[in-house]
């Protein structure tokens, strides 16, 4: 990795910025002035795509639904189609992408947030309607922007405690890989109180959709660990290769709730056509009824939720994805710090409004930096490419969930890694952290993990002697989930 580079000037042996258009876009994005060429952004650009296209393919399988009868449903009976999904996901990835890089200038990309879009399809819409759903996530959105535009976001990411952010992640990564492992039928309800869940059926996982997952999940693992660019998105397409033609050998049914050994969601079949105008019948798809329907108090606990997933993920993002592009300032921060955050609270509205859910820097920009990429300029190229990818969604109908559900459980992996950033030796850190983490995914809910994670924090830290280190805005927020768990007397009371 080279050392950081100053933008007010070339670096010595760098080449002169060139004159007229050439020369304005190389002085606005700081091309030269990086050491870089317009040769490596290409490049960084389009290999930061192929490792982020596969949430084209996943994101719809999310929000679409995780089962073929009610999970795919929101509490009115209501689904979104995994087409229509699938082409706002691709048009508000590639424009907040090259929104992004022409503004912020920076090499970071953006995309439906894992994690958001699983907290959504698995818990809010049992309680709200997904236009609903998605006018939570557009409130979520402008408070980020808020916060960003006042400064107030740096000093709440500053209040919470660098342990309960690794928490929060960790907790996240564990949440979407139990849903994986559910997903593909790996891992089943046993119908009994003791124990409530076994592998596979009958302990068997020796069905053709789950042996499929089990394919899946080998092939992207062997690619991550070779460090094959791309590893998720190339195990998607090649695990579904091979679906598609065990699915035309063995005819395998797609599932009705009721058999244990079909398809979950959709059986692998090639679609009659692969490239089709978008269907963007989603944008402006949005409700702001939730608070009528649930209450006000449930309806802003959720809308909590989602600005500190958003919150925490985007700003931790941020700052390793700039270290590893050689723009972070020794305190972390790094150019434009502002309008990144502005733009990344902006991404979420859009997100919302569009029905693709929140959208928010991806970590995988990693590669494309990795590349060479270290400027606004190749967030540009992957922002284009999402644009194109808009017109081949029919190809989001032949991924099987299965297939999708390994996807999920690496990518689980990757965040549950940072869970070595933690001081396991202070109990009374690794006390609220274990329950942060371990919480999301026994309760399906990342509000529960992270109210828990808060209120034990200052209670196990007070009674410890260490509550003059403890945030004042953190006893707020951790007073305001207290109520949150107790809020079914208080509405009773209340009326």
């Amino acid at each position: 990795m080279s050392s950081p580079v100053s933008s007010s000037s070339a670096p010595t042996g760098a080449p002169a910025p060139r004159s007229g258009v050439a020369g304005r876009l190389d002085s606005w994005f700081e091309v030269t002035a990086r050491g870089s060429s317009w040769a490596r952004e290409i490049r960084g650009g389009v290999v930061t795509f192929v490792t982020m296209a596969y949430i084209v393919i996943l994101n719809p399988l999310i929000l679409g639904g995780f089962s073929a009868d009610q999970a795919a449903q929101d509490v009115a009976g209501g689904w979104l189609q995994n087409a229509q999904v699938g082409a706002v996901t691709a048009l508000t990835a590639g424009v907040m992408t090259i929104l992004f890089g022409a503004v912020a200038r920076l090499p970071f990309a953006f995309a439906a947030g894992l994690g958001i879009n699983s907290f959504l399809a698995v818990t809010v819409v049992q309680d709200v309607t997904w236009p609903e759903a998605m006018g939570l996530v557009v409130i979520n959105g402008l408070v980020i922007t808020i916060l960003a535009v006042t400064g107030l976001r740096g000093l709440i990411f500053n209040a919470v405690p660098a342990a309960l952010k690794t928490a929060i992640t960790v907790g996240i990564g564990l949440f979407i890989a139990f849903i994986g492992l559910v997903d593909s039928g790996f891992v089943r309800t046993s119908g009994s109180a003791s124990p409530p869940l076994q592998l596979g059926s009958a302990g068997s996982v020796a069905t053709l959709p789950t042996i499929t997952f089990v394919i899946g999940l080998v092939v992207i693992g062997v690619l991550m660990a070779r460090r094959v660019r791309g590893a998720i998105f190339i195990g998607i397409v090649a695990t579904t290769v091979i679906a598609i033609v065990l699915q035309a050998i063995f005819q395998v049914p797609t599932s009705n709730g009721q058999n244990l050994d079909d398809w979950n969601l959709n059986a692998p079949v090639m679609p009659t056509q692969i490239v089709a105008l978008p269907d963007l019948s989603l944008i402006g798809d949005i409700s702001f009824g939730a608070f009528a329907r649930i209450g006000v108090l449930s309806a802003v606990m959720l809308v909590f939720t989602l600005v500190f997933t958003n919150f925490f993920d985007a700003m931790g993002t941020m700052t390793g994805l700039a270290k590893a592009s050689d723009v972070a300032r020794p305190d972390g921060t790094f150019p434009r710090l502002k309008s990144a955050l502005v733009i990344e609270g902006v991404g979420a509205i859009a997100g919302g409004a569009t029905s693709s859910s929140s959208n928010t820097v991806f970590v995988e920009s990693a590669s494309g930096i990795g590349e060479g990429a270290r400027t606004g300029a190749a967030s540009v190229v992957t922002g284009l490419l999402f644009v194109l990818a808009m017109f081949f969604t029919p190809l989001t109908q032949v991924v099987p969930l299965e297939v999708a559900a390994s996807a999920l459980v690496i990518v689980g992996a990757l965040m549950v890694s940072q869970i070595k950033d933690v001081d396991w030796t202070d109990f009374s850190v690794a006390l609220p952290v274990f329950l942060t983490i371990i919480t999301m995914p026994l309760t399906y809910s990342i509000a529960n993990g992270i109210g828990v994670g808060f209120i034990s924090w200052v209670i196990v830290r007070a009674a410890s002697g260490k509550a003059r280190e403890i945030s004042p805005l953190l006893w707020i927020v951790s007073l305001g989930f207290l109520v949150y768990f107790v809020r079914g007397p208080i509405e009773a009371l209340v009326g």
